[in-house]
């Protein structure tokens, strides 16, 4: 990983080493703390930071990977229960998974003000660069572009560009569940039970496969394709964070496995076929 994005990333969570575990601050406080900073007579600035603002980049990339995993959970309970909402919330579970990266690089758009705020590097200190929004910058595809086109995830083929254009593209499946008429799934209602829940993970988890499965609007509901990229972006944020933060901080240590996770929850995968071959090439 490149040191200094590792630094930045320390520097986020180094705040949250010296409170409780379950420390989460209030709902928006990302957003709140960051408006504070927006001049509005100006489309671009630069400003310093605040150790309370650049700590809650932190805690709101955990809480979003944290929604990403409820969502990938709530997907594999939903599997043949409701294929349409087991679609939805599988494309959340990516979405959330996306914008948690994305927070983690240090990028927030903030909905009321209509401004972007980027965490940077300016000689020795950090700054946040605000600019205004333009008409394209649209949540999902934002976060999507932002984060595959960092240099960390860069060429990971589970990070791509959010598009809808394309039947085979995560975008173009969530359109098709939330939006199309006449879907027509509706299998009969069972109830959700724990051996439903262990038998899908396992079978996520241990996929093998060559190509990754991008979701294809064509192939509706294309539930496999959904969980698996979903799963994958889950345990790449975990790991990326093991491998910063290692055991050393508190914060992480208590959220990188939440209470509420199931056992069977093990972030466990199997590396694509073309991963191994193109390890063992360089």
């Amino acid at each position: 990983m490149d040191k200094e994005l590792s630094k930045q990333i320390e520097f986020m969570f180094a705040r949250l080493n010296r409170v409780g575990g379950h420390s989460f601050p209030a709902p928006g406080a990302l957003a709140s703390t960051l408006e504070r900073f927006v001049d509005k007579s100006v489309t671009t600035v630069d400003v310093g930071v605040t150790s309370e603002a650049v700590t809650r980049f932190a805690t709101a990339a955990i809480e979003m990977w944290h929604r990403s995993l409820h969502s990938f959970l709530i997907s594999a309970s939903l599997t043949d229960a409701s294929p349409i909402w087991a679609s939805v919330s599988g494309y959340y579970s990516s979405h959330y998974a996306v914008r948690g990266f994305a927070h983690l690089f240090g990028v927030f758009q903030l909905h009321r003000e209509k401004r972007i705020v980027y965490l940077k590097k300016d000689n020795n200190h950090y700054v946040f660069h605000i600019e205004k929004k333009n008409g394209n910058d649209r949540e999902h595809k934002f976060y999507w572009k932002h984060a595959s086109e960092h240099p960390f995830l860069a060429g990971d083929p589970f990070f791509y560009p959010n598009l809808e254009n394309l039947p085979q593209s995560d975008g173009a499946h969530r359109n098709k569940a939330n939006y199309w008429d006449h879907i027509n799934r509706f299998p009969v209602f069972n109830p959700l039970n724990q051996e439903v829940l262990t038998r899908r993970i396992e079978r996520i988890a241990n996929m093998e496969f060559s190509d990754v499965p991008i979701p294809n609007a064509d192939s509706f509901p294309d539930i496999v394709s959904i969980q698996v990229v979903a799963y994958h972006r889950i345990v790449k944020f975990r790991r990326a964070l093991d491998e910063i933060l290692k055991s050393k901080n508190r914060f992480w240590n208590v959220h990188r496995k939440p209470s509420w996770c199931p056992d069977t929850m093990t972030f466990n995968v199997v590396d694509p076929v073309f991963v191994a071959l193109y390890a063992r090439i360089e």
